[in-house]
């Protein structure tokens, strides 16, 4: 079955979602006390600067935050799936990691470097340098996962 760029980036983007998800959870829980704490430092865009203060659970801060940076996985995926995709279509693993890796990148130099403050992801504001490295890691990899496994049963190009 051939899949549109739409779909592949919504099974990319939840596998980046969920892997640096789980991954932001370990490294804010080793950092902050909390797995919550960088998640719902996230819903500063629903929330504002307060959310960055919020370190348990709640459907107030943690839910938003969840789906935000579920939005923003997808989004990336889908950058990453337009862009890449010839390169992805080859299956070769090292080749589809490299490109992950560069989006991720990419990824993280317009979060952290382009964006105006008040659009950066918020979890910069919880989070290590070395665990920001963490997560986008943790991007690139649920990516190519995603991108791998929906690419499984069909031939290389």
């Amino acid at each position: 079955m051939k899949y549109t760029v739409i779909q592949r980036a919504l099974v990319s983007g939840a596998a980046s979602s969920i892997v640096s998800t789980v991954a932001m959870a370990l490294v804010a829980k080793k950092e902050t006390g909390s797995p919550y704490a960088a998640t719902n430092a996230v819903s500063h865009y629903v929330h504002g600067r307060k959310a960055s203060f919020r370190d348990r659970f709640s459907l107030r801060y943690t839910v938003p935050g969840l789906l935000i940076h579920h939005a923003s996985a997808t989004v990336w995926a889908l950058v990453f799936e337009r862009v890449m995709g010839g390169v992805l279509d080859q299956k070769n693993p090292s080749a589809v990691l490299a490109s992950a890796a560069a989006t991720s990148a990419f990824a993280a130099f317009t979060d952290h470097k382009l964006a105006p403050r008040p659009l950066q992801p918020g979890y910069q504001k919880r989070l290590s340098n070395k665990s920001l490295g963490v997560v986008y890691t943790s991007i690139a990899v649920g990516m190519a996962l995603g991108s791998m496994f929906l690419r499984r049963n069909q031939p290389p190009k």
